[in-house]
């Protein structure tokens, strides 16, 4: 597996260095796996967020979306298995006290070893999840000497199942609370909400429900950046459909989704699907699409079919039907449901990095470098900057008055200080996709200068246009 350490921690710095993602809590030595989004970040990942909801519920006239609260009914969680199977192997080195999970562990040993040897050594741990072989995973670890990073030695607990979910206490006075859990996914939300949407929307089979929000794993190692967090957000859909036609909705979604992601302009080699070796009891076809970051393929979505399970379950353990009557067969059912479910924090990282980009520069004979975002225009934090070239002559008061034009339909940026190239390289690097100079000329012809972030290359165009030129590109 090619991996590239050195340009996934040039993107950890870039990220702070230009508020994208801060370390939380970082003036208290911050909060291991948990972290902040800057104001760039924080309008990234919202553009994002509102690109997969229109893509969802706005061109689907048969999805609508609804935003579940985070506590659930403790009895959700039972129902759902996650009270009794929602946990990782993990192990413990003796003699420094850390704790691992398995399957990092293993990963990151077969890493060191040669491509034939790493993917025999994989191949091995994947046989023995599937069984759930939890001495054979110790025995594996002991046989290829997989040391602890911290203390060198390989003296191992036995290996053992880790309960991911947060538990809390609901009430004010804790011997008459219960014990809830923060959710550590969003889907139960949809499923015990399918009747209340489906009588009030009139919806008819095959519909889908979306959502995004928050939710929470307590991982037993979380790393890589924000690619594995304690708190994060996800983006779901569950489709709900005719038994006996979920294969067809499966291959269906699996097409949707991947269109959905190569729309954002990245090279579709980056791109693969991943076929689940252990598919659940309950489901009857599970794949996954990974991307390649600088730290080799990963996850960022899966879409599962997960037949009449989910429904199934709530319908035993609430003793309310959830059925639905389809008229077009005169019978009653239990839906079966095809999810696509897709992290928004991974989805915000696989952005950046299909983003970033150093580049090197000639000009003029002299060698120059710059680090630029290439984001989609329709992604990019800050669509527009405005720049007067000079603070008087009254050129500020017409870029001003630009920024009001335009404000109103994307973000915009004005910045006054420093020469003209150095505010065009910040702007690079955020990923500013345009930036307009207000010179002298455009007193004399109310003509500006644009410039165009990827090929840096320059043009004047009249100012009136320039709302319109930027609306039509974040548009496309």
């Amino acid at each position: 597996m090619a991996t590239d350490q050195n340009k996934f921690q040039a993107i950890i710095s870039h990220c702070k260095e230009y508020g994208f993602v801060f370390q939380s809590s970082e003036i208290y030595d911050g909060l291991s796996a948990v972290y902040d989004y800057g104001q760039n970040g924080a309008q990234l990942k919202k553009n994002i967020r509102d690109y997969w909801w229109k893509s969802m519920t706005q061109m689907h006239d048969n999805i609508v979306g609804i935003d579940a609260a985070i506590f659930m009914h403790p009895t959700t969680w039972k129902a759902s298995g996650h009270v009794d199977g929602f946990s990782d192997p993990m192990i413990d080195n003796k003699d420094s006290k850390k704790r691992y999970r398995v399957d990092h562990l293993i990963e990151a040993h077969a890493e060191t070893l040669d491509a034939a040897a790493g993917e025999e050594l994989i191949a091995k741990m994947n046989a023995l999840l599937a069984a759930d072989d939890l001495a054979g995973l110790k025995a594996l670890i002991e046989a290829y000497k997989i040391k602890c990073a911290v203390s060198g030695t390989v003296n191992w607990t036995d290996v053992r199942q880790f309960n991911l979910m947060f538990s809390t206490q609901l009430g004010s006075v804790t011997d008459e609370a219960s014990e809830i859990y923060l959710r550590p996914e969003t889907a139960q939300g949809i499923f015990v909400n399918f009747l209340n949407v489906q009588k009030t929307g009139r919806m008819k089979i095959p519909f889908g429900i979306a959502q995004i929000g928050k939710a929470f794993r307590n991982e037993i190692v979380a790393r890589q950046f924000i690619f594995r967090m304690r708190e994060f957000e996800q983006m779901e859909m569950q489709f709900f459909v005719r038994p006996g036609t979920q294969k067809e909705w499966f291959q269906y979604w699996k097409e949707e989704r991947m269109k959905w992601h190569l729309s954002l302009g990245a090279d579709p080699a980056k791109y693969k699907f991943h076929e689940h070796e252990k598919l659940a009891f309950y489901a009857d076809a599970a794949e996954d699409i990974e991307f390649e970051f600088p730290i080799g393929f990963k996850e960022v979505e899966g879409i599962h079919s997960r037949t009449d399970h989910d429904l199934g379950r709530h319908q035993e353990f609430s003793k309310k039907k959830m059925q639905y009557f389809d008229t077009e067969i005169n019978q009653n059912y239990i839906p079966y449901v095809i999810e696509t479910s897709i992290g928004l924090d991974r989805m915000f990282l696989l952005t950046v990095c299909n983003a970033y980009e150093e580049e090197d520069l000639t000009k003029d004979g002299k060698e120059d470098s710059r680090v630029v975002m290439r984001f989609p225009a329709k992604l990019a934090p800050t669509k527009l900057a405005i720049f007067p070239l000079t603070k008087k002559d009254g050129l500020p008061e017409i870029a001003k008055e630009l920024m009001d034009i335009c404000k109103p339909h994307f973000h915009t940026f004005y910045e006054e200080k420093d020469a003209i190239g150095k505010r065009y390289r910040r702007q690079d690097a955020i990923g500013t996709p345009f930036c307009v100079t207000i010179d002298h000329q455009t007193k004399e012809d109310n003509t500006v200068t644009i410039r165009y972030r990827d090929s840096m290359e320059q043009e004047r165009i009249p100012l009136d246009k320039v709302k319109e030129l930027v609306l039509n590109k974040i548009n496309e």
